[in-house]
């Protein structure tokens, strides 16, 4: 028996992965019917690249797979302990809903070369866990003007060489994520959020979970 579910976002910078999020908690919180029990982890708690006292650090392959199994097994723990309860629950009282940001295809892109064994292990875990997996996209032609509107700022001084090499690198990791999607163990629905309607896309999601 499982009391949890939960959804994956996925996607490169700037394709709405934490506005997605956070329509996805006001969405949540409005259902009186569900889960009063929440995980959510942005993607600082389990992505390849972070920012450690204002420096970047890249996790090995092995780091970042450690990262990944200690999130499982706190989501494993949990459910574990909602089974040992009962089954005489509703879901509101007893379940879970997780949402995580930047997870195994994280992992499957930064490392497609290596063997895909053990996170071919987690995503199982995760999938008896409830878990469905969303990326979110950005089409092309309009990539250029996304990565821009974020943070305008930061882009004042670039050159049109410099927009076009940032933008030509979201294409191609965005390609890399929706290629390792197809072969993930984990279900996953592409969302291209080239029109910023993040309820409309949370509503979509929910839909998926139910």
């Amino acid at each position: 028996m499982s009391h949890i579910r939960g959804v994956i976002l996925e996607g490169y910078s700037n394709a709405g992965k934490t506005s997605v999020l956070k329509a996805l908690k006001l969405l949540q919180a409005q259902d009186e019917s569900s889960e009063r029990s929440i995980i959510v982890l942005s993607e600082h708690y389990s992505q390849v690249l972070n920012n450690v006292h204002g420096e970047f650090q890249r996790l090995n392959r092995e780091e970042h797979l450690q990262l990944l199994r200690e999130r499982v097994s706190m989501l494993r723990q949990l459910n574990e302990w909602a089974n040992y309860l009962g089954p005489d629950a509703s879901r509101g009282s007893r379940g879970l809903f997780f949402i995580l940001e930047r997870f195994h295809l994280n992992h499957r892109v930064a490392f497609p070369t290596i063997s895909s064994h053990e996170i071919e292990l987690l995503e199982n875990e995760m999938l008896n866990l409830g878990a469905k997996c969303v990326l979110l996209t950005i089409s092309p032609e309009n990539v250029e003007q996304r990565i821009q509107s974020r943070t305008p700022h930061e882009w004042t001084n670039k050159t049109g060489e410099e927009i076009k090499k940032a933008a030509d690198e979201f294409i191609h990791t965005q390609l890399e994520l929706c290629n390792q999607s197809s072969i993930s163990g984990i279900p996953t629905i592409e969302i291209n959020t080239d029109n910023k309607d993040w309820i409309a896309y949370a509503n979509k999601i929910m839909d998926l979970l139910r």
